[in-house]
């Protein structure tokens, strides 16, 4: 290949009501509404396109691995342990559905969480070493 894939610039997510969805992902996780209509609602989130698609009920971006382990699409990663404390504790007062903080046997730490719709995200306590180069972060 001649030329190289260079970043995931949008990810879309079912949901079931936009306009309910779209102030839920503005309210609670600060998201920047850029373009809503009947069928999607279009976000500025986390460095990302966030699309929001009208879908049938029972549906979200989750998958079950082989053993039937209900998996997450995304990871949100934040600038390290104390940074992802202060959200979980952040995103519980905010009565999302949070999991515990873990331990997953690799560096740093983990939590998931859910929107409305049962789409299931994953934030991690470690920062791409290339995103903390480009944007000049420091350990958190």
């Amino acid at each position: 290949m001649g030329e190289q894939l260079l970043r995931i610039g949008t990810t879309y997510l079912p949901v079931t009501n936009v306009d309910i969805s779209s102030d839920w992902y503005v309210n609670k996780l600060g998201a920047e509404l850029c373009f809503k209509d009947q069928d999607k609602a279009i976000l500025n989130f986390a460095n990302q396109s966030i699309f929001l698609v009208k879908s049938n009920e029972n549906q979200s971006s989750n998958f079950y691995d082989i053993y039937g382990n209900e998996r997450f699409s995304i990871t949100f990663e934040v600038n390290g342990l104390k940074a992802l404390e202060v959200i979980h504790k952040e995103l519980q007062q905010s009565e999302i559905r949070v999991g515990y903080i873990e331990d997953r046997g690799h560096s740093g730490r983990n939590f998931v969480f859910y929107d409305l719709d049962g789409n299931k995200f994953d934030v991690w306590s470690e920062l791409s070493p290339s995103f903390r180069e480009k944007y000049l972060i420091s350990n958190g």
